[in-house]
């Protein structure tokens, strides 16, 4: 009994259950955010300009997928 009871607490030690656990990878960022606070702000600014987009209208994604110039076929030697 005493034996199961050790094993539990240090279970429990491990756990998500235990608050006082932080993982180096989240102490990081929180080291990161407290020297940078607007480090989030500069995230969703960078993002927006290559993800946050509008949806290609039906016209915009028939002329992307046209080519301009016609392929040759490939040409063994």
């Amino acid at each position: 009994m005493r034996a199961e009871i050790q094993l539990l607490l240090i279970a429990m030690h491990f756990s998500k259950h235990n608050q006082r656990y932080e993982s180096e990878l989240t102490g990081f960022i929180n080291d990161l955010k407290q020297q940078y606070p607007d480090l989030e702000k500069r995230q969703r600014e960078a993002r927006a300009i290559w993800w946050d987009k509008p949806a290609l209208t039906p016209a915009e994604v028939q002329r992307a997928s046209s080519p301009d110039v016609r392929m040759k076929p490939y040409e063994y030697f």
